[in-house]
């Protein structure tokens, strides 16, 4: 059965921004989009309201995903698009409608006046809980902003696409991370910035400053595993050019900083068993907030 890209569409400015990310990346892969509606159940007491009465609920169940597939298909005419209505918890509904899907695709609210970009509980929860890549993308989001700037200075889509940046781990380098990635970059026809942020030692936590020739060291030495990291993948993606990028300091701010000139940010997520205690790494919960490009998040054991 060929996998679909999802979306979670509810109507909001954020939803909307999340199907036209997916039907560009569904042209990119050849892949359907499903926009997916939760209908969540009132207490009967609401439901008789005035203002939830039938009229709305036909609206919110009906004509916003019918008339997002029919501006879909009106601007992405190569890409196919259906529709489906669910009933239940927006989160467990999604996590649910994610098991048979590429990837899914969720909007993330802007917060004006504020350095940053807030994702709901919803979307956090269905990150922290699916196995499969969830994309955030910020309210806002035009194709222009995923493409280099003109000759003019002025946005355009038919410009090459902005770079790929992957934040790596090289204690721990998961395949489905890093193949996310560089597939990514290959399909953009665009260079992997692979960054890797590391932090001093903990004595130099204490005013302590870092020495350079032990800077350059735990440089040199962290070089060689990166690119150890890497080879394999760059043997395997010979057209896409990685680009290593390790430095010690904040891993979140310097993703943050690479996403200004990114048109897709991928993070991992560690698959946690247990039912309590973070399932959202501090560094990926970092870069969901602040990020001002699109993030893919890949879960992995």
């Amino acid at each position: 059965m060929t996998r679909t890209i999802t979306v979670g569409l509810d109507g909001s400015p954020e939803s909307r921004a999340a199907a036209e990310w997916a039907a560009r990346e569904a042209e990119l892969r050849g892949l359907p989009v499903r926009l997916v509606h939760i209908w969540e159940p009132v207490p009967e007491p609401m439901a008789e309201a005035p203002l939830l009465g039938a009229e709305t609920h036909q609206h919110w169940t009906e004509r916003i995903p019918r008339e997002s597939a029919e501006g879909l298909r009106l601007r992405h005419p190569g890409v196919e698009v259906t529709t489906e209505q669910l009933t239940g918890r927006p989160a467990e509904a999604l996590v649910d409608a994610a098991e048979d899907a590429e990837m899914l695709v969720l909007g993330s609210r802007g917060l004006s006046g504020i350095g940053g970009f807030l994702v709901g509980s919803v979307g956090l929860a269905v990150v922290a809980h699916t196995g499969r890549p969830v994309v955030l993308v910020r309210g806002g989001e035009q194709a222009a902003d995923e493409h280099e700037m003109d000759p003019a200075g002025i946005p355009s889509a038919a410009t090459p696409f902005r770079p790929v940046v992957l934040g790596l781990d090289t204690g721990s380098p998961d395949e489905a991370l890093i193949g996310f990635a560089f597939e990514a970059a290959a399909r953009r026809s665009v260079p992997l910035r692979v960054v890797h942020a590391w932090n001093p030692p903990p004595y130099y936590a204490y005013g302590m400053a870092l020495e350079p020739a032990v800077e350059r060291e735990l440089a040199k030495g962290d070089a060689v595993v990166l690119s150890g990291v890497l080879e394999p993948w760059r043997q395997k993606y010979p057209d896409v050019e990685a680009v290593e990028e390790g430095d010690y300091g904040s891993p979140s701010l310097r993703l943050i900083e690479a996403s200004r000139d990114a048109s897709l940010v991928v993070v991992g997520r560690r698959v946690r068993r247990s039912s309590v205690g973070a399932h959202i790494g501090t560094v990926t919960h970092a870069v969901l907030h602040h990020s001002t490009a699109p993030v893919a998040v890949v879960a992995h054991d």
